[in-house]
This record gives C-alpha cells, sequence and structure tokens, in this order.
C-alpha cells in the first residue's frame, strides 16, 4: 500500500525551507537559475498526496552540470535522466528524507508537464477532487510504487489534456522508459 496523505498545510513552509537552502548553494557557487518550483501534489492545495516535496530547480541547459554539482555538494547522489528527457534525478541525503529534487530544463517538456498539472489541478476544483479520488485508490490497490503511478496514468493524461497539452506531448510523456524501482532504487 502506498501512503496517500490529506493535503497538509505546512507541506509549503517545507517546500520554502527547501527553496531558501538551494538559492542559498546556488548563489554561493555562482550557480544562476530561472526558478526554484514546488511540483507535484504537495504543491497544489486541497489534493491528497503522498507527503514528499517535489522540487525542480529550473536553469538554462547551460547550466545543468553546474547546478548537478551544487546539489553534490549538499549531499545528493546523481543518478541521470531516468527516461525522463532533460530532467535529472538525485538520490536525496537523508537529512532531507521525504524531498525529490530534480535539475530541469528551462522550457523542455518534462517542466511544461510538471508545471501543467500544477497549475490545472490548483485551478479546477473538480479535477482536483477527482485526482485525491484516483490517488487514494490507486495508493490503497497498488503493490508498489511504480503500479501506483501505471494506476493514475490515465486521470493524468486528461489533466494534462486539460491544461492544453497536445496528443503528441501527452503520448511523449506516456513514452518515457522510466526505470521501475526494482531496476534503480531510488
Amino acid at each position: 500500500m502506498i501512503i496517500v496523505e490529506e493535503y497538509d498545510p505546512a507541506w509549503p513552509e517545507r517546500f520554502r525551507a527547501l527553496r531558501d537552502e538551494y538559492e542559498a548553494a546556488m548563489a554561493a557557487a555562482g550557480v544562476p537559475f530561472v526558478a526554484i518550483e514546488h511540483v507535484g501534489s504537495t504543491s497544489v492545495p486541497g489534493l491528497a498526496a503522498k507527503p514528499v516535496i517535489d522540487c525542480d530547480i529550473v536553469v538554462d541547459e547551460a547550466h545543468v552540470a553546474a547546478a548537478s554539482e551544487v546539489l553534490v555538494s549538499l549531499g545528493f547522489v546523481p543518478l541521470g535522466e531516468l527516461g525522463i528527457p532533460q530532467r535529472w534525478a538525485f538520490r536525496t541525503p537523508d537529512r532531507l528524507t521525504g524531498t525529490h529534487t530534480y535539475v530541469i530544463v528551462d522550457g523542455c517538456l518534462s517542466l511544461r508537464n510538471h508545471l501543467a498539472l500544477r497549475d490545472v489541478l490548483r485551478s479546477d476544483a473538480a479535477l482536483r477532487e477527482e485526482y485525491s479520488a484516483v490517488k487514494r485508490q490507486a495508493g490503497a490497490l497498488a503493490a508498489d510504487i511504480d503500479e501506483y503511478g501505471r494506476l493514475k496514468t490515465d486521470m493524468v493524461q486528461r489533466i494534462l489534456a486539460a491544461a492544453g497539452l497536445t496528443d503528441a506531448e501527452r503520448a511523449s510523456i506516456a513514452g518515457n522508459q522510466v526505470p521501475s524501482h526494482e531496476e534503480l532504487p531510488r
């Protein structure tokens, strides 16, 4: 079973603490960034979610390596793109358990996916409630995190369509070859 909790108003504060740490580390290293975005379900007030704060450190493509080096200096272990183009994942240090942090290229489809989901769910109460129900059911039924993701796919595709992503963009997102957690524990 995957734990899906009701929205916690403390989640934005947890994100702000991460954002502040990342901004300070990037500034100290002289690494420019476009934004640090709170994405994923914990970024949507009222949405049930796994209690994990997802952060996207958005950079120009030329600064991916430097931004990644900053995260390594903070104790992160680089994992590569993990099947999602232009989004680099990291194993989180123990002190930041309950968070996922990514370096992602400004304007890429992977970022547009994250922001589209967040923004549509923030603005559409009916979709937000429906997605909460899907997440609760998926969490109760799924044997593991990979199955949990598969059980949400149809709903995620509907949300992305509501956000205006094209059929081709949604097909590209659905076609990402992400390793299972058994293949690459994260």
